[in-house]
C-alpha cells in the first residue's frame, strides 16, 4: 500500500483583492519551498487572481462558488456592494461544505493537513479541528499594530507617538462589524496554533511584541509578502514582451520625480473627486502614473466605469497628459513594477494594507488618504509612527469631498518641500530595512521557516 505524503496545506483567503493578493504570494512563497498548495478562493476571484498576480508564476487548486453583487456605491467608501458575497463566504455553507470536502479527501492521502486562513475565514479553523491530523493558523492580512489599537486604544505606544485608533463602527457598515465579530466568536471555538502576519520587524517591531504578549497568539511575521522587485536598471532587463505601456512611460521621466496614485479595489471615487484630483495634478504640473477606476464587483465581471472617470480626468487635466506629464491607466496597473522604478517617488495611497506594504518595502514615501476599514489606521501608522508619509485628508473629514487646495498641498509637501525630502529619505530606509528582514537570516526569513517547521 502506498504510504500518505507528508503534508498538504490549503490556504483560504477571503475575498477581497486585498487579502487574496496576500494570499496567493504566501502559497507561492510556500510553493516555492516544496510544499504542495491548494490555494481555495471564488471561482471568479481565483481567476481574476491568477491574472492579476504579478512578480511570480501562479497556479491554484481549489475554487469555491461564488456570489453575485449590485454595482458599487461611489457615494459609499466602505465596500458595501461586497457584503453579500462577504455574508454567503461566511454564512452561506457553501464555501465551508466545498472546503470540508477537500479537506477530508486531503486527510486521507497526507499524514498531516496544514490550513492557513484568513482570521475573517474563521470557519475554516473549525472545518480543520475536525480532521484527526489536521491544524489551523489564522493569517493576519491587517497590520499587527492593529491588533494592539483594537484591544487597547489607550496603549502605550500609541500614546507616545499620538496616533488615534478609530474604532471599527466609525470605520466600516454595522453589517460588516456583525459579520468580523461572528468570525472572532468562530475563531475562539477553534483557535489555532498561532498566526501568519504580513509585517515584519523592521515595520512595526514594537507592536509585534506587545501583540504576542496579549493575546497569547505565537505571531509569525513573514512579511513582506509580496515580491520585492528592483528598479530596471537597463533596456536589455525589461524583459516581458507585453510590458504595460505606463512602465514605458515611467522609463522616460527623471529619477525619483512621479507619482503613483490609485486606491484600491474597494472603493470609488465619487465623479467630484476625480475633478478635484485632476485638477490639484494639472494645477502642481506634478509628473504622476494614475491608476483610474472603479471599485470591483464580487462577481468580478468589468466594472464599466473606467472610461467615464478616465474622460472626466482627462478634460480637467487638459494639456498635461497630451504633454507627457501624466499617464492615466484604466482597469488593471501593474503595481508593484510601478511601485518598484526608479521614476517612481512616491504613492498616493488608501492605505489598504497590502499596499502600505508594497509601497513600503519598496521605499516609496506614502500620500495618506484612507477610506474605509483599516486603512485610517495605517495612515496613522505610516504618517506618525513610522514618519513615512503625509496625510493628504484627516479621517474626520472623510464625508467630504477633499478640495483642489488641501489636495495640492499634500502634492507640494510631500515632493517639493524639505519635510518631504525627509520623508522620501525615511521610506528609503525602510525599504532596505524590509528588504533586510526578507534576505536570508533576516527576521522575516527566519519566521517564515518557523511557520514551515509546523507544517
Amino acid at each position: 500500500m502506498e504510504s500518505p505524503s507528508p503534508v498538504a496545506v490549503v490556504t483560504v483567503p477571503f475575498p477581497a483583492q486585498g487579502h487574496l493578493n496576500q494570499f496567493l504570494h504566501l502559497s507561492l512563497l510556500l510553493a516555492g519551498r516544496g510544499i504542495p498548495v491548494h490555494f481555495a478562493a471564488p471561482e471568479p476571484h481565483l481567476r481574476e487572481a491568477r491574472a492579476r498576480v504579478h512578480g511570480w508564476d501562479a497556479t491554484a487548486l481549489l475554487d469555491v462558488p461564488a456570489h453575485a453583487s449590485p454595482d458599487p456605491d461611489p457615494s459609499s467608501p466602505f465596500p458595501t456592494h461586497m457584503q453579500p458575497l462577504f455574508e454567503a463566504f461566511c454564512d452561506g455553507g457553501g464555501a465551508r461544505a466545498s472546503l470540508a470536502a477537500l479537506l477530508e479527501e486531503l486527510s486521507v492521502s497526507h499524514r498531516r493537513v496544514v490550513v492557513l486562513h484568513d482570521r475573517l475565514a474563521a470557519f475554516a479553523a473549525r472545518e480543520a479541528a475536525r480532521l484527526p491530523n489536521g491544524e489551523a493558523l489564522g493569517v493576519h492580512c491587517l497590520a499587527a499594530s492593529y491588533n494592539v489599537g483594537w484591544m487597547d486604544p489607550g496603549h502605550r505606544l500609541l500614546r507616545v507617538h499620538g496616533m488615534v485608533f478609530h474604532p471599527a463602527d466609525a470605520c466600516a457598515t454595522k453589517e460588516f462589524v456583525a459579520l468580523a465579530k461572528r468570525m472572532g466568536q468562530e475563531r475562539r471555538r477553534a483557535p489555532g496554533a498561532g498566526m501568519v502576519v504580513n509585517t515584519c520587524r523592521a515595520l512595526e517591531g514594537e507592536f509585534l511584541d506587545s501583540a504576542s504578549s496579549s493575546d497569547g497568539h505565537k505571531l509569525f511575521a513573514v512579511g513582506p509578502l509580496n515580491p520585492l522587485l528592483n528598479p530596471v536598471p537597463d533596456a536589455a532587463a525589461r524583459a516581458p514582451a507585453e510590458r504595460h505601456s505606463c512602465l514605458e512611460w515611467l522609463d522616460g521621466q527623471p529619477p525619483s520625480s512621479v507619482l503613483y496614485i490609485s486606491f484600491g479595489t474597494t472603493s470609488s471615487l465619487r465623479a467630484e473627486q476625480v475633478r478635484e484630483l485632476a485638477v490639484a495634478l494639472r494645477d502642481t504640473n506634478q509628473r504622476f502614473v494614475w491608476a483610474l477606476r472603479d471599485a470591483d464587483r464580487a462577481d468580478m465581471r468589468e466594472p464599466g466605469g473606467e472610461r467615464r472617470l478616465a474622460e472626466s480626468a482627462a478634460s480637467l487635466l487638459g494639456d498635461a497628459a497630451a504633454q507627457g506629464t501624466g499617464v492615466v491607466v484604466t482597469g488593471w496597473a501593474p503595481q508593484l513594477e510601478i511601485l518598484a522604478h526608479g521614476a517612481t517617488a512616491a504613492f498616493m495611497s488608501h492605505c489598504g494594507w497590502n499596499s502600505t506594504v508594497e509601497g513600503l518595502s519598496h521605499g516609496k514615501a506614502i500620500l495618506a488618504w484612507p477610506m474605509h476599514s483599516d486603512q485610517p489606521w495605517d495612515a496613522e501608522l505610516v504618517c506618525k509612527y513610522l514618519r513615512a508619509g503625509i496625510l493628504v485628508r484627516p479621517w474626520e473629514e472623510r464625508g467630504d469631498v477633499t478640495p483642489v487646495s488641501a489636495i495640492r498641498e499634500a502634492i507640494e509637501r510631500a515632493m517639493r518641500s524639505d519635510e518631504g525630502a525627509a520623508v522620501r529619505e525615511r521610506a528609503r530606509a525602510l525599504g532596505d530595512a524590509v528588504c533586510a528582514a526578507r534576505a536570508n537570516g533576516g527576521s522575516s526569513s527566519r519566521d517564515l521557516d518557523a511557520t514551515l517547521s509546523r507544517t
